[in-house]
């Protein structure tokens, strides 16, 4: 295994930045050095730590998707939590007070609808205005640095879980992502990114020996990590993602859905270093829970050749041919529908695009974004 050093295991770089003053800390459970130690503890040990803020899934990684939750006190170092998901995404005067200089370290999945990414970024912004320091503590992007897939969002369907135009992968790290948005806001702010050691772009998750920490509780591993770049877009439907098995992202289906047509269809696709198993499953929770279900496990057995964003929007395509009549786009408010969230664009759902259409329309813009991140990347 390759040998890569995470920002925070090169902690004494931040030495001159975070001694004599207050530190407030964006961390979770993923945020460890290679003794597998919380940054939380390391920080608090190190530093004078007087403030830790939560984003989805909580400070230590024990809230499931979209669950909100309250302020309260590191159960270990007795640190005050803020809750900046939920009531608020975004730091508050309050909570601004309680530091002098803010840190990040999280570890996300390089996918663009991944929550953690607006989470820093409303923190820098409010961090610039109030004139306070932010470092962040670089950490590997699981995919890889080097290809980009999928759309690039359209701002007109902006959330939490796409704010900027980024491609669905984006191929940057937490740091290099940081900086970019930095010079996509126009921000005023004092940035640090401790930097990796030992990575490049080339690199993917399981050819290195970091510890690997769930980032969330439906992402256990690097497999999980690169379907969900694809498969993610099933959230936007009435079709289940897999949420409640033991493979979620991979398995994806349905109680209406005829499994073995779907297997048959996809296999006439002959994607490229991607398989479609019929497969069968039942949720323990989430879409259908308790209820049977139908469908496909997508083995990605060429990662290199695979292109699984279009690859799971093409069973999508299939999907909503074969069952035209039960397939839903689910909304919360009408006229506001989450797949076009997800997508950045609502011309897929509209039936404007298939798979590959799409993608081929975005081709330009991810080109264009290429070009565009060249100034912030770190690591060759």
């Amino acid at each position: 295994m390759k040998r890569i050093l995470s920002g925070l295991d090169r902690v004494d770089l931040a030495d001159g930045l975070l001694k004599g003053k207050r530190v407030g800390l964006m961390n979770n459970q993923t945020g460890i050095d290679h003794a597998f130690r919380s940054g939380i503890d390391l920080l608090n040990a190190r530093y004078q730590l007087t403030a830790l803020f939560a984003v989805e899934h909580g400070i230590r990684g024990d809230a499931q998707a979209g669950a909100a939750y309250e302020t309260q006190p590191d159960p270990v170092t007795g640190v005050p939590v803020w809750a900046v998901y939920g009531k608020t995404h975004r730091l508050t005067q309050e909570m601004l007070d309680t530091f002098d200089v803010f840190c990040f370290d999280m570890q996300d999945v390089g996918a663009r609808f991944y929550t953690y990414l607006y989470a820093l970024s409303f923190a820098m912004e409010e961090c610039s205005k109030a004139g306070k320091p932010v470092v962040v503590f670089d950490r590997v992007n699981p995919l890889g640095g080097e290809r980009v897939e999928g759309t690039v969002l359209d701002t007109r369907f902006a959330s939490y879980v796409g704010m900027y135009p980024l491609p669905t992968r984006y191929g940057l790290t937490i740091g290099e992502y940081a900086l970019w948005v930095k010079d996509h806001l126009k921000l005023n702010l004092d940035l640090t990114v401790i930097p990796l050691a030992g990575w490049n772009r080339m690199d993917y998750l399981d050819a290195l020996d970091i510890p690997w920490v769930a980032p969330s509780p439906n992402c256990a591993s690097f497999h999980t990590a690169l379907a969900y770049i694809g498969a993610c877009v099933f959230e936007g439907t009435n079709v289940s993602e897999g949420r409640g098995t033991t493979m979620p992202f991979e398995y994806i289906g349905a109680p209406w859905i005829d499994a073995r047509t779907l297997e048959q269809r996809m296999a006439k696709r002959n994607l490229p270093g991607l398989h479609f198993r019929a497969a069968y499953f039942t949720p323990t929770f989430s879409k259908y829970a308790g209820q049977p279900c139908a469908g496909v496990q997508m083995h990605i057995t060429d990662r290199r050749a695979a292109n699984v964003v279009e690859g799971a929007l093409t069973l999508l395509d299939e999907i909503r041919a074969l069952h035209p009549d039960r397939l839903e786009y689910l909304s919360n408010t009408p006229g506001s529908y989450f797949i076009d969230k997800l997508l950045g664009t609502d011309s897929y759902r509209l039936g404007q695009h298939d798979a590959h259409s799409l993608m081929e329309a975005h081709a330009p813009a991810r080109q264009a974004f290429l070009e565009q991140r060249k100034p912030f990347l770190l690591y060759e």
